[in-house]
């Protein structure tokens, strides 16, 4: 098996698509197909399934995909391990959450660019259920999640830190002062970010368990910040993310414990040879955010 068809055959079955893998390889779409098809000429079966304008990874596919990603994992050591660079370098795909990037991660960044300017991030904003699927796919290379889980099917995990979070609202909300019941919140108007961010999800269930709500959604954690800060409602939040605020006065933290625990975990696909410029990004990560407390 050559290796440049191994290249294809991973991108193709990551992308499920011929067109796509094409534009991504840079090939002509005539290219991919072809390097597919001596591939399966050279292994004596069919990798893909074509299904009209969609395909599918063939039972023989799904077993040669993880070989051919540990294969091309394998190889890319190989260059580094002869090219003796001691400068680490390459591309890391990095999926992450609005919250962590903008309140967690600017100092690992700025270490990576300052420190190991030939290591490539590139960074992909998803939460939850598409950062996961992503990374078990081989989209990305690593993946920021915030989840009270910390066990994933197909991932490794590394806990780097217990997430704290705030229920926060503006100084002259009628909950400022006193500590409300969880009851309490069910009568109140509820600021929150998308469906499938986590703490977002465990709030609505904890408070669905009581009552129907409904909340007022925002695009971004600014916006929903600057609506608690305006008297819209009440949300929570991250406490890193709403720290600022809270500093200055323009939000208050009510006296409400949430009764759940997120962790904010760096994960990737199981089986996954993480390269060096990986572990090394891994380690930074670990260190950074438990200086940050």
């Amino acid at each position: 098996m050559e290796l440049r068809l191994l290249v294809t055959f991973e991108k193709v079955a990551t992308v499920l698509s011929f067109t796509q893998a094409a534009a991504e390889l840079k090939y002509a779409q005539s290219s991919v197909t072809s390097q597919i098809r001596a591939l399966e000429s050279s292994l004596g079966t069919e990798l893909f399934d074509r299904l009209g304008s969609r395909i599918r990874l063939t039972e023989a596919g799904e077993r040669l995909l993880p070989y051919a990603r540990q294969i091309l994992e394998l190889a890319e050591e190989a260059r580094s391990a002869v090219a003796g660079t001691e400068e680490p370098s390459g591309t890391l795909v990095v999926g992450t959450m609005e919250s962590l990037t903008n309140h967690r991660l600017p100092p690992l960044l700025e270490f990576f660019h300052h420190r190991y300017p030939k290591v490539r991030l590139s960074l992909r904003t998803t939460i939850g259920d598409e950062t996961r699927q992503a990374l078990r796919q081989g989209v990305y290379d690593l993946g920021f999640l915030m989840e009270r889980e910390t066990e994933h099917p197909g991932l490794e995990t590394e806990v780097l830190a217990v997430e704290p979070l705030a229920l926060v609202a503006a100084p002259s909300h009628p909950l400022a002062g006193r500590p409300p019941t969880t009851a309490d919140l069910t009568a109140q108007s509820l600021l929150a970010t998308e469906p499938g961010c986590a703490y977002r999800d465990l709030f609505e269930r904890e408070l669905t368990s009581l009552a129907p709500v409904s909340f007022m959604e925002f695009g971004t954690i600014e916006a929903t910040k600057r609506a608690a800060a305006a008297g819209l409602g009440i949300c929570l939040l991250p406490e890193i993310t709403a720290a600022a605020e809270l500093a200055e006065g323009s939000l208050v933290r009510l006296d409400w414990e949430p009764p759940f625990t997120l962790r904010t975990q760096l994960a990737w696909r199981s089986g996954k040879r993480l390269p060096a410029h990986a572990r090394l990004f891994v380690e930074q990560a670990r260190r950074l955010v438990a200086e940050q407390g």
